[in-house]
């Protein structure tokens, strides 16, 4: 899956994030939304070129995570053309000081971006644990809770359910919402109502 995506010319990712743009434009939640998450695109995964300035539009604060301690995330509000800092890993991540560092309970909406996933909410990250370790807090509440968590992925990325990569571990946190450069998929959080 991550050959497939490096391989993706340019343009077409690109096309795919400004498809990705209009996905999102039309989430519902977006209306309720003060504070949304992104992401730095990179290793080919999808692009949210066009996300900054939805969020500027709507008047949503857009933030970047940035890397805490051992696997936690926290983010920072951050707006196109500011400074930037590569972290342990040479992401791009907000230039910003620790006091002006949200946590994830201060978000309403969170992109997450995804090497795979079903129509389940099952997601593989890119291994690290950020997300799952950082969201755990929402494995406690009954779910729709804020923050949303919404996937973000090419359509080629979709597995079914039953994929060896996707089988359910207690750390993991299911997504609400995947967005793909196709469609929005509504995800169950009911194990029984799967549809993928």
């Amino acid at each position: 899956m991550r050959a497939r995506r490096a391989a993706l010319p340019a343009r077409q990712r690109l096309d795919a994030g400004n498809a990705l743009a209009q996905q999102l434009a039309l989430l519902p939640i977006l209306e309720s939304t003060q504070t949304l998450a992104g992401y730095f695109a990179c290793t080919g995964e999808l692009p949210l070129h066009e996300v900054p300035g939805l969020c500027r539009a709507r008047g949503i604060d857009y933030l970047l995570p940035v890397l805490g301690r051992g696997r936690s995330l926290r983010f920072a509000r951050w707006q196109t053309g500011a400074s930037l800092l590569g972290n342990r890993y040479g992401i791009p991540e907000p230039d910003v000081a620790e006091s002006e560092l949200l946590s994830p309970a201060h978000l309403d909406l969170v992109l997450v971006p995804l090497l795979a996933f079903a129509r389940s909410g099952m997601r593989l990250g890119s291994g690290g644990g950020f997300y799952d370790a950082s969201f755990a807090m929402l494995q406690r509440v009954r779910r729709p809770a804020r923050p949303w968590l919404c996937g973000v992925a090419y359509a080629f990325q979709e597995v079914d359910h039953a994929h060896p990569a996707l089988q359910a571990q207690p750390w993991d946190v299911r997504l609400d919402a995947v967005l793909t450069d196709r469609e929005t998929i509504l995800c169950a959080q009911d194990p029984a109502c799967t549809t993928g």
